[in-house]
């Protein structure tokens, strides 16, 4: 019973993860249609916001939870202004010019920091369950990814700049002759998918550690686990990541770690093959 416990404890821990690797990518390419290749390395740039704050002496939460997205939400919307911007519409375009700066960024980071493995410790020490101990930083990490996606469907839903979003990226026209500029909405929408992209890494660092390629580990996951999700931008990357999630985690525990991404791409593939429209675009298509 203790080792059933334990398993899906980390079986949450693995969907919550998922998640909050994925969403910055849903809003980015969900919402702008926007297929960001660097989404990995905005990752990789909240790990090492958070482990250079935290090395400064600023407090781990603060650093993780405030500095890594507000680091990382800036850097976005600066390459928005600077690229993106010229690039909405050219799918292929966006994706050579996103290929480039994944690699420009994986090369100002290894110049940076080093080819080697930076981390910070977990905090919160660990919990006993019977014979077994879990770290209770990964409860920490479920209850983040909860409220993460609480706060973003709140924002989406009941907020003046949520409304303005979703018009802006259904039609930018039309919300231009509303008094809206989509130009400024553009860039601080895929600055928040940015941001949400370096609080995932700001939050795996301490489990994982950084390296300036961690990003490529990431960034399949991520497209796998929103293009399975289907349209609604939350509902979808929520039930993806509970499928892939689950998969990957119990595949893992049966065999390896690389039988279990062998095992989540079996299914992402099964999966669009019977709903091409992925998991909300065949039963949820209301959700948001």
């Amino acid at each position: 019973m203790d080792l059933l416990v334990v398993l899906s404890f980390e079986a949450l821990k693995a969907v919550a993860s998922l998640a909050l690797i994925s969403v910055g990518l849903a809003i980015i390419f969900g919402m702008m249609r926007v297929i960001n290749l660097a989404h990995g390395e905005f990752l990789m740039l909240g790990g090492y916001a958070a482990i250079v704050a935290t090395k400064a002496g600023i407090n781990i939460w603060v650093a993780t939870l405030l500095v890594s997205p507000l680091v990382v939400g800036v850097i976005g919307m600066v390459i928005e202004r600077t690229i993106i911007r010229f690039l909405y519409g050219r799918p292929r375009d966006t994706m050579l010019a996103t290929w480039g700066l994944s690699l420009l960024l994986v090369g100002l980071a290894t110049t940076i920091f080093g080819n080697t493995t930076e981390g910070i410790s977990a905090p919160a020490g660990s919990l006993q369950i019977g014979d077994y101990r879990i770290a209770a930083y990964s409860l920490i990490i479920i209850v983040i990814a909860v409220v993460v996606f609480a706060a973003i469907w709140a924002v989406f839903r009941f907020t003046r700049y949520g409304l303005i979003a979703r018009s802006t990226m259904q039609n930018a026209d039309m919300a231009a002759a509303l008094g809206v500029n989509p130009s400024r909405v553009y860039a601080v929408t895929f600055g928040v998918g940015a941001g949400l992209a370096g609080l995932a890494g700001g939050v795996m660092a301490p489990i994982t550690g950084i390296v300036p390629t961690i990003g490529a580990a990431y960034v399949a996951k991520a497209f796998i686990t929103v293009i399975g999700g289907g349209p609604a931008i939350l509902a979808g990357t929520v039930s993806a990541s509970v499928m892939f999630g689950a998969i990957d985690q119990i595949i893992t525990y049966l065999s390896t770690p690389v039988i279990g991404e062998v095992a989540l791409l079996a299914a992402a593939v099964v999966l669009l093959r019977f709903m091409p429209q992925g998991i909300t675009g065949r039963f949820f298509r209301r959700a948001a």
